[in-house]
């Protein structure tokens, strides 16, 4: 049974997109990661909760399908803020969200971090 489990998360590791947008914050890459830690040993992996695996994977399905997205359409595809999906996909991005943190340092961090030889990490310790 633990076969059938192993190539049923594959399956959805497969299908599940990547966002190449979002390096290091993906959640179809995070998701690739725990099937290979919770499958180390592949199709003989011993599972110690089947029920709890079996939950896990039937909800990532309902995700991956948009379930509830189908389920409840919304009238509208903005938020109450009028931002469009595109436009919060755009803002999420790695690169958008450094240059926006870059953004929020100060003029005296700016120039210290330009001008010293240590890295901040190093400075704060």
């Amino acid at each position: 049974m633990a076969a059938t489990r192993y190539r049923r998360f594959l399956k959805l590791c497969e299908e599940w997109p990547v966002e190449e947008t979002k390096r290091q914050r993906d959640l179809g890459v995070f998701l690739r990661q725990r099937v290979a830690q919770a499958f180390r040993e592949g199709e003989n992996t011993q599972i110690s909760d089947p029920e709890t695996c079996d939950r896990m994977y039937e909800s990532l399905v309902r995700i991956h399908t948009n379930y509830y997205k189908n389920k409840y359409p919304r009238l509208k595809d903005t938020s109450f803020t009028g931002v469009t999906v595109e436009d919060c996909k755009m803002i999420l991005a790695t690169d958008i969200l450094k240059q926006m943190e870059d953004m929020k340092k100060g003029t005296w961090k700016k120039l210290r971090e330009k001008f010293s030889a240590k890295k901040p990490e190093e400075d704060s310790k």
